[in-house]
Order: structure tokens, then C-alpha cells, then sequence
């Protein structure tokens, strides 16, 4: 290979970065022992930080027995993170390098700022279209699988009352009931949850062409007659009108409930009012109410982001970053779907070179660098 060859933009394999999350409560790792086996096959070096996969109980020598080796994951061709880099971390990175990870382009247009600033190219693992050919790398799907069964254990643990229906000497325990707003992954997960641990189960959603999934679960759906199925699997915004009968209308049915779990997000935007203050008031004493959009500012009115309360003798959970309690399974699903998006991004040598064509790659990419369009125009040009 001659000095010219060495220097074209494809031709070496890339260095990959795992950091050290150092976000409060983050105990996930971007990448796992078992993936970086597989990583390593395509010619890719690994390179590890100290103790960044503490928090998930992986220590630094199932790294190196997997193939990486321990050092500043900053200077390497690619980082892969979890959640968004700091400004710290951001000015770490190299010009022309690349970063995969949760990036909130949405809800933190600063740090796609600044990565423009930096010349790093940013795919964002949440931006990756809910597509058939995309589905190993949907990082929302797999770590809302989490939140939704995290979830029923947290009510499980705050409720006064059985789940399952018990017939004892003293008696029969009638089953607890248990609504779950919002039926997306994180929302059927905690329904077939629920369901495993004998509850009886409800699901409702904005979008009626889920039912059948609800009861495909065993569970019962809950019709209110509003329909506000969106684009990409989510639910559009409602009316004004819209919003004021369903709140009506789920008031009244929150109160027959013993567990109420809800998931409901819309992209960008504040988290939609599902559970009004009078529906908490109305429900049993010692029910339970599990708020998985605390995040967007709660779908319950007397939400606390990241605060367990108790109002009207009801308890009120609003917990933060669910996956993050589970980091073993959750960074090994993760890691799966990191490793799906680089290697879609890899050429034959391991180095890379994004094809723009790509949908997943144009959609998910947040930012672009001079490097990362400069190997592809080189690619195209060899081709």
C-alpha cells in the first residue's frame, strides 16, 4: 500500500470508544463483553475506559478477555455512548469523528449545536426510524421493554394490595386491577407484566389499532371513542376538545383501578394530562399510580418527576431513567443496538463510511462531518 493509499479515507479500520457514564444514576455501559466479540470480528479496535462498566457489574477484565483493551475511549475514531455527552465530553471529541448515543436532538438542541461546532457526526439512537429493517437497532423499543416491566414492580412494591387472586383458609383475595395508559412497548410490557403476576389487566391508548395487541396480552381495552394515531407509530396531539373528553372520560374510569401505569410521550413535546388530580381523589385508598413520562413533565397532574408522593392516601411514583436500575440486561440490549447501527456504517475494512442513501443512517444521523462526507464522496469515487 503505498503513502497515498494510507491516507484514503476508508482504508483503516476504525477505533471504537466505550466511556464511563457519569451521569447522576446512570449505571448502563454502551457496550457489552459479548458484543465487542462480535465487533472485534469485523476489524474494529476497541478501546474501553477505566471502569466503565462498574455501574453494570462488568469489570475491566471481561473487557480485555472480549478483545478491547483499556484506555481514552475520546481518541478514537468512534465513541459510543448512552446518554448525551456534556460540554466537557463534547470538546473531547475530535474533529471528524463520530458519535452513537442518545442525543435528545429534540428536547436539547444545544448539543447537536455544539456537535456541529465540534465537526463530530451524531447519530442519535432515538432518531433511528421504527422501520422492519431498523428494528435490532431500536434502542427506544428495547429500553422501554425495561421500563415497562420495572414499572409493575414499583407499584407492585408501593400497592397495599395483592396482584394475584389468593384463595386461603382465612378467605379469597380478589385480583388486583391495573390501567395502563398508553400502549406503546413500555406500555405492553407492563400490561403482559402485570398479567404474570395476576392482575387484571386494562389497556387504553389513543390509537385503537392497537386493541388487538391489548388483547392479544389477555388484557381488556378500554375504549373512550378517541382516535389520534400519528406518524411512525405514534399518537398525533389531540384537540383541545379532544383532550377535554378524553380527561372526562378517563376520570371516570381511573377510579375503578388499583394500579394505574402510565407511558404516554409524544416526541418533542410536553407529556399529554392522562390522570387529573380528581381521578387520584377518586381512586381507593392505598392504589398506586406509576408515571413513566415524569421525563416530559409527568401525565399525571400531581406528578413529582423522580419523586415517590403520597396525596389523597394514594401513592404517586414518578421515576427517571428505569433502565438505568436494571443496567445488566438493559446495556446488553443496548449494546446489541449500537452494534447494529456501526456496523451498518462499516465497510469491508472496518472503517467508516456512512452511506448517505441509507434511510437509517440519514435519518438517525443529527449531525454530519466534513470527514464522514469526505469518506463516502472517496468511496463513491473508488466504486
Amino acid at each position: 500500500m503505498s503513502a497515498g493509499e494510507e491516507n484514503t479515507p476508508g482504508a483503516r479500520a476504525a477505533s471504537v470508544g466505550v466511556p464511563r457514564e457519569r451521569g447522576e444514576g446512570e449505571r448502563r455501559v454502551a457496550l457489552v463483553p459479548k458484543v465487542i466479540e462480535k465487533l472485534r470480528r469485523t476489524g474494529v479496535e476497541i478501546v474501553v475506559e477505566s471502569g466503565a462498566g462498574i455501574g453494570a457489574l462488568i469489570p475491566d477484565t471481561h473487557f480485555t478477555a472480549a478483545g478491547a483493551r483499556v484506555g481514552d475511549p475520546w481518541a478514537c475514531d468512534v465513541v459510543v455512548k448512552v446518554a448525551p455527552p456534556t460540554a466537557e465530553e463534547t470538546a473531547r471529541l475530535g474533529s471528524g469523528s463520530t458519535l452513537i448515543g442518545f442525543l435528545a436532538p429534540l428536547t436539547s438542541p444545544e448539543t447537536v449545536t455544539a456537535l456541529r461546532d465540534a465537526g463530530v457526526a451524531g447519530f442519535a439512537m432515538e432518531a433511528v426510524p421504527r422501520i422492519s429493517r431498523a428494528q435490532s437497532m431500536d434502542a427506544l423499543s428495547s429500553q422501554a421493554n425495561v421500563s415497562g416491566y420495572k414499572a409493575v414492580l414499583l407499584a407492585a412494591d408501593h400497592c397495599t394490595r395483592f396482584f394475584p387472586m389468593l384463595t386461603t383458609a382465612a378467605g379469597t383475595v380478589k385480583p388486583a386491577t391495573a390501567l395502563v395508559l398508553g400502549v406503546g412497548v413500555a406500555g405492553l410490557q407492563a400490561l403482559a407484566t402485570a398479567k404474570r403476576l395476576g392482575a387484571r389487566t386494562t389497556g387504553y391508548d389513543v390509537r385503537p389499532e392497537v386493541a388487538d395487541q391489548v388483547r392479544s396480552l389477555g388484557a381488556q381495552w378500554l375504549d373512550l371513542g378517541i382516535d389520534a394515531a400519528g406518524e411512525g407509530g405514534y399518537a398525533r396531539e389531540l384537540s383541545e376538545t379532544e383532550r377535554a373528553e378524553q380527561l372526562k372520560r378517563l376520570e371516570e374510569a381511573i377510579t375503578g383501578f388499583d394500579v394505574v401505569i402510565t407511558t404516554a410521550l409524544v416526541p418533542g413535546r410536553k407529556a399529554p394530562r392522562l390522570v387529573t388530580a380528581r381521578a387520584v381523589e377518586g381512586m381507593r385508598p392505598g392504589s398506586v399510580v406509576v408515571d413513566l413520562a415524569g421525563e416530559a413533565g409527568g401525565n399525571c397532574e400531581l406528578t413529582e418527576p423522580g419523586e415517590v408522593v403520597e396525596r389523597y392516601d394514594v401513592t404517586v411514583a414518578s421515576p427517571l431513567n428505569l433502565p438505568a436500575r436494571m443496567p445488566e440486561h438493559s446495556s446488553e440490549l443496548y449494546a446489541r443496538n449500537v452494534s447494529a447501527l456501526l456496523e451498518l456504517m462499516l465497510d469491508e475494512n472496518g472503517a467508516v463510511v456512512p452511506d448517505w442513501s441509507d434511510e437509517v443512517l440519514a435519518t438517525s444521523c443529527v449531525t454530519r462531518s466534513e470527514a464522514s462526507e469526505g469518506a463516502t464522496e472517496a468511496t463513491k469515487g473508488e466504486s
